[in-house]
C-alpha cells in the first residue's frame, strides 16, 4: 500500500513541482516504487518538469473519464525504472469531482511504494481534490515573508486532517549567513509543524536531469522514508573567514 502524499504549497512559483519530481526521481533510486501524480488541470507541467511531454498517449482525465485503464496512462522514467508519471491535460470535458481522484488514486495505491500528487497552487476546489486523497501532506515554503504567510494559511486549511511536513525550498546560505534571509529554522518555528527538509537555491536542483549531483534531495528522501530528520546545512559553505570571502564572491558574480 502506497504512502499517498500531496505536495501542496498554497503560493504558486514557490518550486512545488520542481520538488516533487526531485523527491520522486531521489526515492526511486532506493529501488522504491514511485508514482508521480499531476492533478493541476489546466496548468499541467508535470510532464514538462520530467521531460516525457512527447511520450503522453493517455492521462489522467482520460483515465477519470473512462476512455483508458489507470496503467496505461502511466510514463516509466527512462533512468529510474521504478518511477513513473500520470501526467494530466489542460481541459476536462466535465467536473471532476474528489471522489473520482480518489478512485483513481485507490486503484494505483497497491502498484506502487509512493504516490506523489503534485496539488494546483491556491486553497480553492484543485486543492481540496488533491488533499481528499492523501493520507500525508508536504508543504512546500520559499524563504519570503509572503510564501512563510500562504504557506501558514495552507497549513490551517489542512488543519488536523492530515499529518503535515513542511519543506524548505530556495535556501540561499550566503544571506542566511549575513542574516538577510530567515533561516529555516526560523520557518519551522514560525509555521509550527515537523520540519523534513532544507533544499538550497542551485540550478542543479531545479532541473531533474542533474538530481544525481544533488545531496540535498537524497537526504529528504531519506527523511521521508527513514522519519529521522537530517537538515541539510546550506549555510555551512558560508561560515568562517573562507565562507565570508565565498558570500562576497556570490553576492558580486
Amino acid at each position: 500500500m502506497a504512502r499517498k502524499i500531496v505536495v501542496t504549497s498554497g503560493k504558486g512559483g514557490v518550486g512545488k513541482t520542481t520538488v516533487c519530481a526531485n523527491l520522486g526521481l531521489a526515492l526511486a533510486k532506493k529501488s522504491l516504487r514511485v508514482l508521480l501524480m499531476d492533478l493541476d488541470i489546466g496548468l499541467n507541467n508535470l510532464d514538462v518538469v520530467m521531460q516525457v511531454e512527447d511520450k503522453v498517449v493517455f492521462d489522467f482525465i482520460d483515465v477519470v473519464e473512462n476512455r483508458c485503464r489507470p496503467s496505461q496512462a502511466l510514463i516509466q522514467n527512462a533512468d529510474e525504472p521504478t518511477l513513473y508519471v500520470m501526467p494530466n491535460c489542460h481541459i476536462a470535458k466535465r467536473q471532476i469531482t474528489a471522489d473520482a481522484v480518489k478512485k483513481v488514486v485507490d486503484r494505483l495505491s497497491d502498484t506502487f511504494d509512493y504516490l506523489l500528487i503534485d496539488c494546483p497552487a491556491g486553497l480553492e476546489t484543485g486543492f481540496r481534490r488533491a488533499v481528499a486523497c492523501a493520507d500525508e501532506a508536504i508543504v512546500v515554503v520559499t524563504p519570503h515573508l509572503s510564501s512563510v504567510r500562504d504557506a501558514d494559511k495552507t497549513i490551517a486549511e489542512l488543519g488536523s486532517s492530515l499529518p503535515i511536513n513542511v519543506v524548505v525550498n530556495r535556501v540561499r546560505g550566503d544571506l542566511v549567513a549575513s542574516g538577510e534571509m530567515l533561516s529555516s529554522f526560523e520557518i519551522f518555528s514560525l509555521l509550527g509543524h515537523t520540519a523534513l527538509g532544507v533544499l538550497p537555491e542551485n540550478d542543479d536542483v531545479n532541473c531533474c536531469l542533474k538530481l544525481q549531483q544533488s545531496r540535498a534531495f537524497d537526504v529528504l528522501a531519506n527523511n521521508l522514508h527513514t522519519g529521522i530528520v537530517d537538515i541539510y546545512d546550506c549555510v555551512a559553505p558560508y561560515k568562517g573567514i573562507f565562507g565570508r570571502l565565498k558570500r562576497k564572491i556570490k553576492r558580486n558574480a
